[in-house]
């Protein structure tokens, strides 16, 4: 799984520990960022958490703008690198194959 800090904005507030990465188990890219400061840490943005949600950059993207957000940071090495990752074929893991990932 790889995983990139980047700047997320919204609105007059910024967050510069947010990441964005791809899951290979999931086949997705995640976004996380705004952490809250509930008992648990749970960001105000989570994109990425269902199987093959976003399997592409451009998608998880255009999906923060959706909500608001500006991804900022992302260094063309890393992307270069994240679409690397995704672009294998991974195999269904051993959740997926008994069903308990849909």
């Amino acid at each position: 799984m790889s995983r990139y800090t980047i700047t997320l904005l919204k609105g007059e507030r910024t967050d510069d520990e947010a990441v964005i990465g791809f899951d290979p188990p999931l086949r997705t890219f995640f976004l996380q960022g705004f952490e809250a400061d509930d008992d648990f840490g749970t960001p105000e943005i989570w994109l990425g958490t269902l199987l093959e949600e976003f399997p592409t950059l451009e998608g998880i993207i255009e999906a923060a703008r959706r909500q608001g957000y500006e991804v900022r940071g992302l260094e063309r090495a890393d992307m270069i690198a994240l679409l690397a990752e995704a672009g294998h074929d991974y195999e269904p893991s051993i959740a997926e194959k008994l069903g308990f990932i849909l």
